[in-house]
């Protein structure tokens, strides 16, 4: 292996540098963070130099070392990058490095790959760190059992593990539930191990979404923050783990990995695992830095939606299972007027689905409530130049469908009896080649019968006792399960280009950026309460822009939470995102009617911003209000949000930043009235708002705007105020 100056190899991209010492038996990180481009040889070597920590009173006599691939061998104690065993031996790695590949993008990034093997447990290796331009690092790992095993490797888990500075006290991540999903909980970085494990056979509701490690002063425009994603749909775990001897000459550790379940993945003789993409983000620019880099990347991808984000009307929460052909041409012709560009049929289309109990698996239309087939609808939809889509939950079944009673080995679940249902339903064994190929040329055809534009996908349980039924037993799937989901989703785009996939699972509970790479948006919540979903939303764009999160404007009274809420806020809370309805437009009033259509005008005119620009947030001391925005790239508009949640202790926001503005233009601010009245907790709004409230608009520095801040109305609880800037020629 090289050796000396040589053997640091370093990858630089959008103000973050990665120094790795590959001179060791295994490479240690010797910097991830703020750029070191001006590296030469004499700093190279001070780093290296700098990194042995001390011997500690009780250790090992020798420096503790914390490598990309970390064991017990090199004194570190923490969690492990990779456990396993051979029958209850082989249980020490000991990693060694055979070869190094190194590909430098100049300031745009690049790759390092270091290839390892492994007497111990007869394994070979393979570690890949990818900077993209946009500062994000990209980890992937495999291990691959060597043909000289004599017995089977059961893998624990591969975990991906970078090291934070001492500086990073804070921890963040996230919580939820059904109807409430990533809701933050954050706290002081504790010794030991904060470890959070998403077990249901996806993220889950309560998923812990990112795990951020950050300066005391984190917050969303400022601080310094180290955070991880894992890019993957099935079982995962996050962790931060501080010790008293630290991770080598740093602090904690952040690491990320999929949750194997007992015996899920047994190497035999050539046989490989490929772990799921592990994530890792740097930003000295607070929390909205971190969304900006993880925007970026995911925007530049090549199959990233392009055009414009069409308006939807969903009927879900119009009609349910009430399906009738003249009332949903009504609905249709209002959707017509309002300005929808795409409908999409909910659940309640196939055989037996009047409620939630029957009928999924076999996926075909119900002739007693569509006797002509959903040809009509399809057809009416697209003669009224609209798109027309169609929900399916492909990966789950119903046990009085035609399907289970054919197959009943089909369903997931082991040989000794199924467990509880839960939606009244179990889940289909798709990592069987016979299910996925049933359930593939199912929905192949029915898209090609109607011409179907877009599929809302849904996953409405979890996973428990995710074995399936094989030759050798009852084996967990949760693995294959997750990697034969992609495969399907992927050959449908391949059979019908063009067609749009929305991931939804109960909502908000598969919201990850695995199954982003293969599908087009995805639905945040099941709640469409605009209180709610200003906090979801808000949290969902760390990691997701604003064009892949469906948003829709639901009824007066919410169908979850029973709260009613103004017109005017469940617009402007419904506009900033991939706008949509869910509201029975029929019961809808013609002033209310007028004015969902003059916001679906205004949605329409500022998409391009919307689905482009940079999201951000300010740092406000009162709780009870928000103010969020987009922000163009080079910023020449941008669209900000001011909401009010509850009242509060103060009477007034006194002087508020609009963050993200150039301080050396100026502008021109116009409020956006025509999503109608919003009440105010004042007499008046400050003067300059009464201008921004005029054809006009009110003309202001940029430094006025985004340094010394502007006062903004008292608004009363559940109202919000949409504000226009555009920057002055």
């Amino acid at each position: 292996m090289p050796d000396g100056t040589a053997a640091v190899l370093a990858l630089h991209a959008a103000g973050v540098s990665l120094v790795v010492d590959a001179s060791r038996h295994v490479p240690r990180v010797l910097h991830w963070g703020a750029s070191l481009e001006a590296l030469d040889d004499v700093a190279i070597a001070a780093l290296r130099e700098t990194a042995e920590p001390a011997v500690l009173n009780n250790s090992p006599d020798v420096p503790r070392i914390f490598s990309l691939w970390p064991t017990e061998f090199e004194g570190w104690l923490g969690s492990q990058a990779q456990t396993g065993h051979a029958a209850g031996t082989a249980t020490t790695p000991r990693p060694q490095l055979v070869d190094t590949e190194f590909e430098d993008r100049g300031t745009g990034g690049g790759r390092m790959v270091f290839h390892l093997e492994d007497a111990v447990t007869s394994t070979r290796s393979c570690l890949a760190l990818e900077l993209d331009p946009y500062g994000v690092l990209a980890v992937d790992m495999c291990i691959e059992r060597d043909t000289s095993g004599d017995v089977p490797y059961t893998l624990g888990g591969l975990r991906a593990l970078m090291p934070v500075p001492e500086r990073a006290t804070e921890v963040l991540d996230f919580a939820g539930k059904w109807c409430r999903e990533r809701s933050p909980q954050h706290g002081a970085m504790r010794f030991g191990s904060h470890v959070r494990r998403a077990h249901r056979g996806k993220p889950g509701h309560d998923a812990p979404y990112l795990v951020v490690a950050g300066t005391p002063d984190l917050a969303f425009r400022h601080g310094e923050a180290w955070a991880a994603h894992l890019a993957w749909s099935g079982d995962a775990e996050y962790l931060v783990e501080r010790l008293p001897e630290g991770a080598g000459t740093f602090s904690s550790v952040l690491g990320v990995g999929e949750d194997l379940r007992c015996g899920e993945i047994i190497l035999g003789n050539g046989d490989r695992y490929d772990a799921p993409t592990a994530l890792f983000v740097w930003s000295d620019r607070g929390l909205d830095g971190l969304a900006e880099r993880m925007h970026d990347r995911l925007r530049a991808r090549p199959r990233h939606p392009s055009s414009p984000r069409p308006l939807v009307l969903n009927t879900w929460e119009a009609v349910y299972y009430d399906h009738d052909l003249e009332r949903l041409a009504d609905l249709v012709d209002r959707a017509v007027r309002v300005g929808v560009e795409r409908v999409v049929l909910d659940d309640g289309w196939f055989q037996g689905r009047r409620h939630d109990g029957a009928g999924l698996g076999d996926w075909v239309v119900d002739g007693n409530v569509w006797p002509d087939g959903l040809g009509p609808l399809a057809d009416l939809v697209h003669g009224r130049g609209m798109q027309f889509g169609l929900w399916f939950e492909p990966e789950m079944i119903s046990l009085d469908s035609e399907l289970a009673h054919e197959h009943p080995d089909w369903v997931l679940g082991p040989r000794q009896g199924l467990g509880a249902p839960a939606r009244h339903q179990y889940v289909l064994d798709i990592a069987r080649a016979d299910a996925w190929s049933y359930v593939l040329e199912r929905i192949s055809a029915i898209v090609t019968e109607y011409s179907v534009d877009y599929i809302k996908w849904d996953h409405n349980r979890d996973l428990t006792e995710p074995v399936g039924r094989r030759a050798c037993g009852d084996r967990p799937v949760v693995h294959e399960q997750s990697r034969a989901l992609y495969r399907m989703l992927d050959e449908l785009h391949q059979r019908h280009p063009g067609l749009e996939i929305e991931t939804c699972s109960g909502g908000g509970g598969r919201v990850d950026l695995g199954i982003l790479d293969h599908t087009d948006r995805l639905w945040p919540s099941d709640c469409n309460d605009p209180v709610e979903r200003l906090q979801i939303e808000r949290w969902t764009r760390m990691l997701v822009p604003p064009e892949l999160i469906g948003s829709h404007l639901g009824a007066e009274r919410s169908h979850t939470t029973g709260r009613r809420t103004d017109l005017s806020f469940r617009l402007a809370i419904a506009l900033t995102s991939h706008a949509g309805i869910e509201w029975d437009l029929r019961n809808a009033s013609e002033e209310d009617l007028q004015r969902v259509s003059a916001w679906a005008q205004t949605y329409r005119e500022l998409r391009p911003l919307l689905h482009s620009g940079r999201v951000v947030n300010a740092d406000l001391a009162d709780e009870t209000a928000m103010l969020s925005g987009i922000v163009a790239r080079d910023g020449s508009r941008a669209l900000f949000t001011w909401a009010r949640l509850t009242t509060s202790a103060d009477g007034q926001s006194g002087r508020v930043r609009l963050p993200g503005l150039d301080p050396n233009a100026r502008y021109v601010v116009r409020v956006r009235d025509e999503l109608g009245d919003v009440s105010r907790h004042e007499n008046a709004d400050p003067a300059w708002v009464m201008a921004a409230s005029t054809p006009a608009g009110a003309s202001l520095p940029g430094s006025v705007l985004a340094i010394a801040g502007v006062p903004l109305p008292t608004l009363n609880p559940e109202q919000a105020m949409v504000f226009d800037v555009a920057r002055q020629p």
